[in-house]
């Protein structure tokens, strides 16, 4: 067993009892996670971004959890104590780790301390995240992951085509704006928003033309002269709900629509006709990534691009594990105007 020095027999962590509103968030003492085979890290959280699935675990709409848990599919931080014989992972190693059952069927990331497999880490560069800084890059794993994933596994999007974010201000929207412009995909962008007043946070992330949405898309870009006539070559969807009907009739013959968020707090459709609602020659797709696609990101060399200026992490707000009530209230409320990141 490898650790630098001696580890706490306890940890801070916000557990949650039962499910419920954001206040059912409690701050507790409790015991450090033991490695419960050599294929698992213990990682001291430097940084955990808060995700929309962990709102909806708190809610109560995730199946099979046990009470209490510790929410938080994500983390960023520094290897504590590992069992691996290989020395892949030595202690004091910068790392970020997501999915694979964290904050459901284990413990996850809204603690001091987590342990989880090894198999679901990537290293980060120390020099990188010196420059970086913790807080941004405690917000990329989950985000980049599902913007990455939704551009590449769910439009594959080409150079030269014209890209449509519905819901552009959401975490997602901007990170996945940002991946473009800074990975030279070559790929016009356009962001909706329901506020004219997010306009320059939209184009400092990399969205190319904003267009304030109120509903009815299809009826703006759909005209002659808009230079989207023809409609899009590829739509992202993140807002969700009855949106993606209207996101539809955005979309070229031959495009796709991409299905990633749900702000909207809209799961399920009534009475869903597939004839009448998806355009001819539309195709429709959702994006749902696991620790798998999770490890397919180039998340070091994003945050490489992140360290040169030539990509923009858009924070929200930072605060402290103790204010976590306070952090999931305002990710309920979608006006972080970018991610939440929580700090030990």
């Amino acid at each position: 067993m490898s650790s630098p020095s001696p580890l706490p027999s306890t940890m801070k962590a916000a557990l949650m009892p039962r499910p419920g509103p954001p206040s059912v968030l409690e701050i507790a003492t409790r015991p450090l996670p033991t490695l419960p085979s050599p294929s698992w890290l213990l990682i001291r959280t430097k940084a955990t971004g808060l995700n929309r699935s962990e709102l909806f675990t708190r809610q109560g709409h995730s199946p099979g959890i046990t009470y209490p848990r510790i929410l938080g599919i994500e983390c960023t931080g520094i290897v504590a104590q590992t069992d691996d014989p290989s020395g892949t992972f030595p202690v004091g190693t910068p790392v970020a780790t997501a999915m694979g059952g964290m904050g459901r069927q284990f413990d996850g990331g809204y603690a001091e301390y987590v342990a989880v497999p090894a198999a679901q880490c990537q290293k980060l560069d120390a020099e990188v995240v010196e420059k970086v800084g913790w807080e941004k890059i405690g917000a990329m794993p989950e985000m980049l992951q599902t913007a990455y994933g939704s551009l590449v596994k769910g439009l594959r999007v080409q150079r030269g085509e014209k890209l449509l974010i519905r819901g552009a201000t959401t975490s997602v929207g901007l990170a996945a704006a940002g991946i473009v412009r800074g990975m030279g995909w070559g790929v016009h962008v356009v962001g909706t928003t329901r506020s004219r007043g997010k306009e320059e946070l939209l184009k400092r992330c990399g969205v190319d033309e904003v267009i304030v949405d109120d509903g009815k898309l299809a009826e703006k870009v759909r005209v002659k002269g808009s230079g989207y006539e023809d409609g899009f070559d590829k739509v992202l969807e993140l807002v969700g709900g009855d949106t993606l009907w209207d996101s539809l009739k955005c979309a070229k013959v031959g495009g796709i629509v991409c299905q990633t968020g749900i702000v909207s707090g809209k799961w399920t459709f009534d009475n869903f006709n597939p004839m009448e609602k998806i355009p001819t020659g539309v195709c429709l797709t959702v994006y749902a990534g696991g620790p798998g696609e999770f490890m397919e990101t180039p998340l070091a060399e994003m945050a490489k691009l992140v360290s040169e200026g030539k990509m923009e992490i858009a924070i929200g707000k930072t605060l402290r594990l103790d204010q976590i009530v306070e952090a999931h209230e305002l990710m309920e409320s979608n006006k972080a105007g970018g991610k939440v990141v929580v700090l030990p």
